[in-house]
């Protein structure tokens, strides 16, 4: 979705490791429904917290809506992004980082995705800007443009694209590789235009794929069958987010309507299903209210494992809803072990009791390990807003789940200051690189924590 919240100006008018200690504690027993009771299991660990940036740039307040990306050839190489124009590279596993801007012909303008390839090349996809003037001519949010680095994240190239439908607007990509060919897929929303309120308007989930490492774009598709409006809200097709299996099968889910939704090709994108199923309920829909927060989302993840475990190939899907009411939102998680036929009964990751809020959730499956990560916002240990950052884990293939609070100190979100739309994780043979945002007297910043795990 568009970063930038409404009521800016136009410019913004939308919007190897130290001292880790392991965690110990097995896995804690988990709510198998969404109306079994919880038993609270958490680990009390100290894992570094390193800030990455806290500099006010074209977003006054500071970086929001991070993204990480280990690489896999090398983990002490990890590349990370914030919005609208910022990226940081590390040589030393993320204990210190460097920074530059990026820029591109086709403008820079925020959402910005990192993702590895096989060969250890980084891709940054962010959205369009071309003339610069951020809303205010028709070519904004017109493509969605990806940048590579093969050197670690420090030099980029101008950028290609894809979804170059004028005058429909392209919004909120995910990025995937197929390690076996070094294949990258993304899919997006595209708006027949963006906060039009005319029924005629509708949205879509598009998907393209690159054979080239990002040279060229093709194989565009239309997934979902259904079409929802420009709102940018429940009505709204968004949140697809793509995950590739070990043969080279290519799963996306998205929100729709107060459900998820899942797509599949087994032919590189040339063919998807006839008909969209349907992965779980989303009961109140992918937007909802959290106190402090200027908007949240409950939007779904979907990941694969691509380990040699004994869950490889079964497909992921993690989101947020507030089934048990708007005063208790809870982290999500559904499983498929046939290519995404059928779908297990969601599964509650957060292991509090009821009646806090959890939100802001992102899921990485370990490709060598099998384990299960999510990263989430968490108050469960506060009665106002203040705000902790959890992972929970999972080595038994998303069954049960061990929570430990990562932020060593909780902060105070304000709605007068505009938070991002997600936070973001890498996980790569134990080495855990969650990636969040953090307001702290009106600033905002980036952070990642130095987690390992075998």
């Amino acid at each position: 979705m568009n970063n930038l919240p409404q009521n800016y100006t136009v410019m913004f008018r939308f919007a190897a490791s130290i001292g880790l200690l392991a965690l110990l504690i097995g896995l804690g027993c988990q709510r198998q429904t969404p109306t079994a009771p919880v038993t609270p299991t958490e680990v009390v660990a100290n894992f570094p917290n390193i800030r990455i940036d806290s500099s006010a740039g074209l977003f006054a307040t500071g970086p929001c809506e991070p993204s990480i990306a280990i690489s896999p050839v090398d983990s002490n190489i990890v590349v990370a992004g914030a919005i609208l124009d910022r990226v940081y590279y590390s040589s030393n596993g993320g204990i210190t980082w460097k920074k530059k801007t990026l820029t591109s012909p086709f403008g820079v303008y925020g959402d910005p995705v990192l993702l590895a390839d096989a060969k250890g090349d980084f891709y940054y996809a962010h959205l369009s800007d071309p003339s610069g003037r951020s809303g205010g001519d028709p070519t904004w949010l017109d493509r969605i443009v990806v940048q590579k680095s093969t050197d670690n994240g420090v030099n980029w190239s101008p950028g290609t694209y894809a979804g170059l439908h004028h005058p429909k607007d392209q919004d909120k990509h995910w990025l995937a590789v197929d390690p076996r060919d070094n294949s990258i897929v993304m899919t997006w929303t595209e708006f027949d235009k963006y906060d039009s309120r005319e029924p005629k308007d509708k949205s879509r989930i598009l998907f393209a794929r690159s054979s080239d490492g990002g040279k060229t774009w093709g194989d565009e598709a239309s997934l979902s069958q259904l079409e929802g409006d420009c709102l940018d809200d429940d009505n709204t097709t968004e949140g697809a987010v793509p995950a590739i299996g070990p043969h080279g099968e290519i799963y996306v889910a998205w929100a729709y309507a107060n459900k998820i939704y899942f797509d599949r090709s087994l032919d590189a994108g040339k063919t998807w299903l006839a008909t969209d199923k349907i992965v779980a309920d989303q009961p109140g829909g992918w937007t909802f209210d959290i106190p402090g927060i200027y908007r949240a989302n409950g939007l779904p993840i979907t990941a694969t494992d691509l380990s040699q475990g004994p869950n490889r190939g079964t497909i992921y899907v993690n989101w947020c809803d507030q089934r048990h009411g708007t005063n208790d939102t809870d982290v999500w998680l559904a499983k498929s072990t046939d290519g995404g036929n059928t779908w297990s009964a969601p599964l509650r990751v957060n292991n509090d009791g009821a009646g806090n809020h959890q939100f802001f959730t992102w899921l990485a499956v370990d490709p060598v390990t099998g384990y299960l990560y999510v990263v989430f916002y968490d108050r469960r240990n506060h009665e106002d807003d203040k705000t902790d950052v959890y992972l929970a884990y999972s080595k038994d293939g998303g069954k049960t789940f061990v929570n430990a609070k990562i932020s060593q100190s909780p902060f105070l979100p304000t709605k007068d200051v505009f938070f991002g739309d997600y936070n973001h994780l890498s996980v790569h043979n134990g080495r855990v690189r969650p990636i969040w945002t953090r307001l702290q007297d009106g600033k905002l910043s980036v952070w990642t924590a130095l987690v390992r795990l075998k």
